[in-house]
């Protein structure tokens, strides 16, 4: 069989849009890949004007034709709020498409120590790098987001040894997995998607993090199940399904617990902090990166 490779060249900010059109139509997964050439440990960070390639791959068969123009629409549609690139596209034979998306992931750093590695890279790490292998899969989650940069920095932050943790929508299990490495006693990573969960399961088994972490392919359905059980709770989810988890979330930590909240598009951030509010936390710190919001609230003693 032949593929089709799909890509787009975007301001970071709008990777995560983006990233969810090419996931929906294409197959076999969605790299994204950014410019290096910046040393983050001599404080430096990329150039605003850098961009990210976003690619997919569709199958040549009688579907390409309807995939590719959903593809295209989104892409139009994204392309209002800011200057992207046209489609690109290339025909690959099959042993290429196998291992063509792999050669866009790069080692990443994030914070002040975490390392993101994917799994067919080498790094040699320095002394202090908390190394994350990573294999995305068909998972969103790779660290080159700023929702979910945002959150492995805030983690790295609030994490603490033997805490319990929970990771709502894990995607390819990055945070569940970055938590462990910071020294949670026990993280349970929630995540609606049968195929990511099973990326998350695989990259929990790579770093060695099973005796830690346990995937489950759910989310918070019974959240009376997990009242006042966490330590800390992730979720790097939309606005909307934050709106949507904020009571469940607030309930799911111990009194004083906090929530790490990202996902959110500037101008829903207000919006987003209300609703914690509202079910019982307060909100003690918001970090924006570009059009991209994170917010950390901590769970009132008295609710």
């Amino acid at each position: 069989m032949k593929w089709l490779e799909i890509s787009v060249d975007t301001p970071p900010e709008f990777v995560e849009p983006l990233s969810h059109v090419f996931y929906r139509y294409g197959h076999g997964g969605v790299a994204v890949e950014q410019s290096g050439g910046f040393n983050p440990d001599e404080g430096e960070t990329p150039s605003d004007e850098d961009t990210v390639t976003v690619r997919t791959y569709l199958p040549l068969d009688s579907t390409t034709d309807a995939r590719r123009s959903s593809i295209d629409v989104g892409v139009r549609l994204v392309s209002h709020l800011c200057p992207i690139s046209p489609l690109r596209a290339r025909v690959l034979e099959e042993e290429d498409w196998e291992h063509a998306w792999k050669e866009h992931f790069q080692v990443l750093h994030v914070g002040k120590d975490l390392v993101i590695v994917p799994t067919w890279r080498d790094h040699a790490p320095e002394e202090s790098d908390v190394v994350i292998e990573l294999d995305p899969g068909m998972a969103f989650g790779t660290g080159h987001h700023p929702t979910t940069r945002m959150c492995l920095e805030l983690l790295e932050d609030y994490a603490r040894p033997g805490m319990k943790v929970l990771d709502v929508g894990c995607g390819s299990g990055i945070l569940s997995i970055a938590a462990a490495k910071l020294g949670a006693g026990t993280v349970v990573g929630l995540e609606i998607d049968s195929v990511a969960a099973q990326a998350a399961i695989s990259n929990v088994g790579k770093n060695d993090a099973a005796r830690t972490v346990r995937i489950i392919h759910g989310t918070l359905d019974r959240p009376e199940d997990l009242a006042s059980a966490y330590d800390l709770a992730l979720a790097n989810i939309s606005a909307k399904v934050l709106s949507e988890l904020a009571e469940s979330l607030v309930s799911a930590v111990i009194p004083g617990g906090r929530i790490i909240a990202s996902g959110l598009l500037t101008e829903k951030r207000e919006a987003a902090e209300q609703r914690f509010r509202d079910a019982g936390a307060a909100v003690e710190r918001t970090v924006i990166d570009g059009d991209w919001a994170a917010l950390v609230a901590q769970k009132r003693s008295s609710t």
